[in-house]
């Protein structure tokens, strides 16, 4: 005796229609949105897309010809003599141990962002916003292990946002303004490993 095909009503092929649709949309879905995001993080072992895509970074930056002279307009990276280059560090290693400081940008005190906008200033004179999330817009993007001396390194210490930044030395280690104070650290420690973000190139040297 011959089977009849077995009865598929409109609502199971709905069903299944909307099981396909939901497996497709979870499969395909975060291959787009990564193919469509410039910074994607994976050193930690999971994957977090970052907003800081190449087509919203900023290519220039302002700064001063000469102290008390206007500001002019100048390219990122910027281009820096080796002599400031070199002051910069020195400097830097002035400055380790000072205290921390929320909202501080001088020797009594510095935060993360704030340490970096004082050494850039006094150094080559560039006028950088205050926040490191707002740094973080700024100059070319650095692969990670190709990072230089005077790059900046940007952190995600909350998950959601960056808001951590610190000066690569070289050496996988970075200094920047903890809440203990202006210290060096190293890239590879795992604290800093699972929220590192990316890095990015202000300045070359002449």
């Amino acid at each position: 005796m011959k089977q009849k095909a077995p009865f598929i009503s409109l609502w199971h092929i709905r069903i299944i229609l909307t099981r396909t649709a939901i497996l497709l949309c979870a499969v395909i879905g975060p291959a787009l949105a990564m193919s469509s995001c410039q910074m994607v993080r994976t050193g930690s072992g999971h994957e977090q897309e970052w907003k800081y895509s190449l087509k919203k970074r900023k290519s220039h930056i302002s700064c001063r010809a000469e102290e008390a002279q206007p500001a002019v307009i100048r390219p990122l990276p910027m281009s820096v003599s080796g002599d400031s280059f070199d002051r910069l560090f020195s400097s830097l290693d002035e400055l380790l141990g000072t205290p921390y400081r929320p909202g501080g940008s001088a020797p009594d005190g510095f935060d993360c962002s704030g340490l970096v906008q004082y050494l850039y200033k006094q150094q080559f004179l560039m006028i950088l916003p205050r926040t490191a999330e707002e740094l973080a817009a700024l100059g070319s993007l650095v692969p990670e292990r190709t990072q230089m001396r005077g790059d900046l390194v940007f952190f995600s210490i909350d998950g959601q946002r960056i808001d951590h930044v610190g000066i690569f030395l070289g050496s996988n280690r970075f200094a920047h303004a903890a809440n203990n104070g202006v210290r060096i650290d190293n890239l590879l420690d795992a604290y800093y490993r699972h929220r590192y973000a990316f890095s990015s190139r202000i300045i070359t040297v002449d």
